[in-house]
């Protein structure tokens, strides 16, 4: 490869902002345009809108880091996610204010893992505009269920965990249906332990389902996110909880499942109460309800006290017309008696006004009646016809 003849010679002398601008034609030129595959790292949607990113890819023990930078105004297929294996369509270009390049993206298309993931939101939006993942659709998982059926791997710590988990909260009867859970093939299995659990005649059907593994990469839970088993979920009669991976893990039919459990453990807890739990629950309750039941009889009793004071003997009621009537009579005495010191009051009064009308108060003022044969005379007339016989004064009569 033959050497470049240089640009600047070393006898000229140029400024900073020349030499960048230089760097950036060159650049620019020498990579117009570039595909790049890396793994995606340091991904961030800046509050501008634009969404810088890193290009990572590891050899040797070292990692080589390409910046880039995505504008906002870029329509993408996919939306960029730390770890995902990309590959970018773009320009590398420079940024002079702190000499360093990167490269602009225009386009982005997954690459190994990257491609599962985008199949995965495929299928995940295909299958929530059916309907599947609708919450209205969900079943309630049942309080206290009677019998647990579990889909998993017969060995392995998973189901070590989830039995020993429903042992110490609430020992129940458990159906375990084996399968494998990772492979080829695997997702078939799962689907004939959901079909088969759900075919079971109801005497012997679980009351919930648990659907179950340990952590893996995301090609070990691929089978988890298979339409056949995700439809196979929608369709169980029996509530089921999903319990896949880690908990940072997702797969499909954590949507599609009734509840999902962070972990296989975390599916055991949610599958029923603890026991003790529930004892000192009823304990409790009992005491509050005998509490109450003792405190409504006391209101009871003291009702009923209350009426039988109420109640009156023969003897009491006896008593109490001899008091009406003896009140009735002190009040006819009372009214005698004021009636008749009324009458004696104004007999005097009428005897007192008699008396200051009586001739005998007249006569005291120096007054006389003449008296004859026939009684008073009471006219100068009858005096000169008969000459009187007698003056009466008011302490005597005098003969004349």
């Amino acid at each position: 490869m033959q050497r470049p003849e240089p640009v600047l010679s070393i006898k000229e002398i140029v400024s900073v902002s020349f030499v960048s601008d230089l760097l950036k034609n060159v650049v620019e030129t020498a990579f117009s345009r570039i595909r790049v595959k890396g793994e995606i790292a340091g991904c961030k949607k800046h509050s501008s809108g634009h969404i810088y990113l890193d290009l990572k890819e590891r050899v040797g023990g070292r990692d080589f880091i390409l910046n880039g930078i995505v504008w906002k105004w870029t329509k993408l297929s996919i939306v960029p996610e730390n770890g995902m294996e990309v590959v970018v369509t773009g320009k590398i270009t420079t940024y002079s204010a702190r000499s360093s390049y990167n490269i602009t993206i225009e386009e982005i298309e997954v690459e190994g893992e990257g491609l599962l993931l985008k199949q995965i939101e495929e299928r995940r939006k295909k299958l929530a505009a059916e309907g599947l993942f609708d919450e209205d659709r969900k079943q309630r998982i049942p309080f206290l269920p009677k019998r647990i059926g579990v889909v998993t791997s017969e060995t392995g710590s998973v189901i070590r965990d989830i039995l020993h988990r429903l042992s110490d909260r609430f020992p129940v009867e458990v159906i375990v249906w084996p399968c494998a859970v990772q492979g080829d093939g695997a997702e078939k299995f799962i689907t004939a332990g959901i079909d088969g659990l759900n075919a079971l005649p109801e005497d012997q059907r679980p009351d919930v389902l648990i659907v179950a593994r340990g952590g893996g990469s995301l090609q070990d839970l691929m089978p988890f996110n298979e339409e056949s088993v995700v439809r196979a979920v929608a369709r169980s009669k029996i509530p089921v909880i999903s319990a896949v991976g880690h908990e940072t893990d997702t797969t499909l039919i954590d949507y599609v499942s009734d509840l999902r459990a962070p972990t296989p453990t975390g599916a055991a807890e949610k599958a029923v109460p603890v026991r003790t739990d529930l004892i000192e629950s009823i304990d409790l309750k009992r005491k509050v309800l005998w509490r109450n039941l003792v405190n409504i009889l006391k209101v009871k009793k003291l009702g009923f006290d209350a009426k039988v004071g109420k109640i009156r003997t023969p003897m009491a009621l006896v008593e109490d017309q001899i008091r009406r009537v003896d009140d009735t009579s002190n009040r006819l005495v009372e009214k005698m008696q004021y009636r008749l010191e009324k009458s004696d009051q104004n007999l005097n009064h009428f005897g007192q006004l008699l008396e200051s009308y009586s001739f005998k108060k007249v006569l005291k003022r120096g007054f006389a009646i003449a008296k004859n044969k026939d009684g008073v005379v009471s006219s100068a007339a009858k005096a000169k016809a008969q000459t009187p016989t007698s003056l009466i004064f008011h302490d005597g009569e005098v003969n004349l």
